[in-house]
């Protein structure tokens, strides 16, 4: 068996053993995370963004260990040099930090999104997907963090050992959809955790309100786990900064962007996914790729948008410079400038 093989094998058998806590916990209760009222997206058990149940395990061995055209990462890919924020800001600004995390510095107010410290995307520290570039803020550099943010519950988006060290220093208000609440209170019982379901609209001080707004994506942290924790975007209401953040989302047919741009849109900006789409028979259910983005972007209305979920951790086949390059043959193949649509790296930084 080749080394490649051998790796995706381990990377299965880690996959199985994580999910013996969630197995656990089920065979107590049918949804280990939630239990609430059934609504048009959660049928008692599972939640549910109006799509058929796409790929699953069966799919997962197939791609691990089937035929691939995986253009391996680098051990070490150089980003800008790691920004050093100010304690506060009036405005609006933004930086990313890798992957899918950011610092958001709105009207005073310090929120950070889906924070990965840790230097793998996995419930492991010894196996999974390993950073290549360190985060875009120093921990230690970071300001007090009053709020949280996450997405949903993958581990490249809630990373538990970076929660901990953010509730020990700062005891942040941590917000998240139903359900991914219990999931951090079990290990970090004194957390200030709250969950929202789509839709709701939480106010963090007089000049910053945000709303949890649904996207075409699911949720597991094991294998026996899938869609029992709601998933979300964040619409952010800033002064000077109307913005719209997604943490992961296919594309589907487009219509959700449509209607959001619609009814909630113009946006200043939009901060979405451009990477994790290679192979795109098996990823494209939850994962848009860069052309896709363009598309969402214009459907938000967005006057200008920044691509994250590339360049840190491989989850996918793509090489660690496809996602860039795909963008800027979108934008040309769209005839937008490539200024409206930034592919972010650590320590780089947006300001309204």
């Amino acid at each position: 068996m080749n080394r490649r093989k051998l790796l995706s094998f381990v990377g299965l058998g880690a996959l199985l053993a994580s999910t013996g806590a969630a197995w656990a916990a089920i065979s107590r209760s049918r949804n280990p995370y939630y239990q609430g009222p059934a609504s048009d997206h959660f049928d008692g058990l599972v939640f549910s963004d109006g799509r058929p149940i796409g790929k699953g395990l069966i799919d997962v061995l197939r791609w691990q260990t089937g035929k691939r055209e995986r253009e391996a990462f680098p051990l070490a890919y150089e980003a800008p040099p790691q920004d050093e924020p100010p304690p506060r800001f009036d405005g609006v600004r933004i930086v990313h930090l890798g992957h899918a995390s950011f610092l958001y510095q709105a009207a005073g107010l310090n929120l950070i999104v889906d924070p990965v410290y840790s230097q793998r995307a996995s419930p492991f520290s010894f196996i999974g997907p390993r950073r290549v570039n360190a985060p875009g803020i120093a921990f230690a550099a970071l300001p007090p963090i009053d709020a949280v943010l996450i997405t949903h519950n993958h581990y490249d988006h809630l990373d538990i050992e970076t929660l901990a060290r953010l509730n020990a220093r700062d005891r942040p208000r941590m917000i998240m959809p139903l359900g991914n609440d219990s999931i951090v209170r079990a290990r970090i019982p004194d957390a200030r955790t709250e969950a929202h379901d789509w839709h709701e609209r939480l106010t963090l001080s007089d000049q910053v309100a945000l709303t949890l707004a649904p996207s075409y994506h699911w949720s597991a942290r094991g294998a026996f786990d899938r869609r029992m924790a709601l998933w979300c975007s964040y619409l952010i209401e800033a002064p000077g900064a109307k913005i719209f953040h997604v943490g992961d989302t296919g594309y589907h047919d487009g219509s959700l962007y449509e209607r959001i741009g619609r009814e909630q849109g113009p946006f200043d900006l939009a901060v979405l996914p451009i990477g994790a789409y290679e192979p795109r028979w098996f990823m494209s259910d939850n994962h848009m790729n860069p052309g896709e983005a363009v598309k969402v972007m214009l459907a938000l209305r967005a006057r200008q948008a920044l691509g994250h979920h590339w360049g840190t951790f491989q989850l996918t086949d793509e090489g660690v410079e496809r996602p860039p390059e795909a963008l800027k043959a979108a934008l040309a193949a769209a005839g937008l400038p490539e200024e409206r649509f930034r592919p972010m790296r650590p320590g780089l930084s947006w300001s309204a």
